[in-house]
């Protein structure tokens, strides 16, 4: 969120650390948008009057621990800085004992069914002339890779003494996953969900239901994934001391990112020792990226290997040069969003900007600070594919393979049909199928009838 001509909110951004409430900061951008009573055009005056009449202090202590390169931090109001300490100290107390890894491990092996399997798609494979290895996060329990994040923050809340867990969802696999661990551990559970999202995943709605969950329709906006993040994350302000907020995905302030990384890099692991035992190295790992928590579990254990070719598949929507995609990567610049400094869709004001996908999980205007990071030194590529080549894609999987992938895995699965084409040789490549496509069937339907969702 920053001025064109002066950067001048980007600046006051920088540096102010952990001090940014969000109505101050939106104060702020109404004030840069009030031209006529700025003595700049752009509104720096007025910008400048409003943080110093506020008196924030320069934090000169950075936590570099918050950061990816330049990217993540804590961008939020010091109500929040409390639980968020709480947390970090916890899970480093907790989460990082030898006692809760044996608990946790035991759970993701005889509850949720890891190791989930690599799969060699033989008829994918001669379809596009290379290997194709699939791993299928889609078996696991709940049908999504949600399930290992969800899992071990409910039970780091239970260690903590937390009654109850809030967490937002877009597809709702999260939803449905919190909802689960919730019910297991003997939680409450609160999820918030966008009215669009709603409407377009009433099974998943209902599972949460049935599940015990309390699920609370958002309204405001656009009615998704942006709206229902910032609803739960308010609602856990209100009950910071007896709720524990579940976050969904690889975003969010400090230590957010950097638990749902750890919780989700189970997948990497796996992937590389079932590589092994096939005795194959990959040439590529390909991922779709909303938030990018499975796609950041996966490429957590091959950031290393430079010789592997990391790749993440944003929501193109109707056509990343159109005003309806979620391709953040790819048309983003650096801004703040839901207490992080991130990549983000932004308008011609630095106001977050609308988001379109056919995907209900992918269509998120941000992304998590690591998926920024590696972009900016081009650790990782970020490329878009629209909602008609992901529909293509997920029917194509569907005949050759017998396996209904998620709208989120088939942007990762329509990659295929630009890479392969490129590639000399025989190349080996991996594609995280993040979750099954059950809870997609009534999209697809309204999509094979020119219904266009987001």
């Amino acid at each position: 969120m920053f001025c064109k001509q002066c950067n001048i909110v980007l600046c006051v951004v920088k540096s102010y650390e952990t001090t940014l409430s969000p109505p101050i900061l939106r104060e702020a951008i109404a004030d840069r948008q009030n031209r006529a009573i700025c003595s700049a055009p752009c509104g720096a005056n007025k910008i400048c009057e409003t943080f110093k009449r506020h008196k924030f202090k320069k934090d000169k202590k950075v936590n570099k621990k918050a950061y990816f390169g330049k990217f993540g931090g804590q961008f939020v109001p010091e109500t929040v800085m409390f639980a968020l300490n709480e947390l970090e100290e916890a899970y480093e107390k907790i989460a990082k004992t030898s006692e809760f890894e044996a608990e946790l491990d035991d759970l993701l092996r005889h509850y949720v069914g890891r190791p989930s399997p690599l799969y060699h798609a033989k008829r994918l494979s001669a379809h596009y002339g290379h290997e194709i290895y699939l791993k299928r996060e889609d078996l696991n329990h709940t049908g999504a890779h949600k399930i290992n994040n969800a899992l071990g923050q409910a039970l780091l809340a239970q260690k903590m003494g937390k009654k109850k867990v809030l967490a937002e969802t877009g597809a709702g696999q999260h939803g449905v996953a919190s909802a689960t661990a919730a019910a297991l551990l003997g939680l409450e559970c609160d999820v918030y969900m966008g009215a669009t999202d709603v409407a377009r995943q009433q099974l998943n709605a209902f599972r949460m239901q049935l599940l015990g969950a309390n699920v609370i329709s958002i309204e405001e906006g656009l009615k998704t994934l942006k709206e229902a993040t910032t609803a739960a994350i308010q609602a856990w302000v209100n009950e910071i001391e007896s709720a524990f907020y579940i976050i969904g995905s690889a975003v969010g302030p400090h230590p957010y990112p950097k638990i749902v990384r750890d919780l989700q890099s189970v997948i990497g692991r796996e992937t590389k020792e079932q590589l092994a035992e096939f005795g194959v190295k990959p040439d590529y790992i390909v991922a779709c990226v909303g938030g990018g928590s499975n796609a950041i579990g996966i490429f957590s254990a091959f950031l290393d290997d430079t010789d592997v070719h990391l790749i993440g598949v944003e929501a193109a929507g109707l056509g990343a040069d159109t005003p309806y995609h979620a391709a953040t990567l790819t048309k983003g610049r650096e801004g703040i969003i839901h207490g992080m400094k991130t990549i983000v869709l932004q308008d011609s004001y630095g106001m977050i900007a609308p988001v379109h996908s056919i995907s209900a999980g992918l269509d998120y205007p941000g992304v998590g600070p690591e998926h920024s990071h590696l972009h900016d030194i081009k650790r990782a590529h970020y490329e878009g594919v629209t909602d008609d080549e992901c529909i293509e894609a997920l029917k194509l999987t569907s005949r050759l393979e017998g396996i209904i992938p998620a709208i989120e895995s088939s942007h990762a699965l329509a990659y295929l049909a630009k890479l392969c084409p490129t590639l000399s040789g025989k190349k080996t490549i991996v594609v995280n199928v993040s979750g099954r496509g059950d809870k997609d069937m009534n999209t697809v339907m309204g999509y094979e009838k020119g219904k266009i969702y987001g």
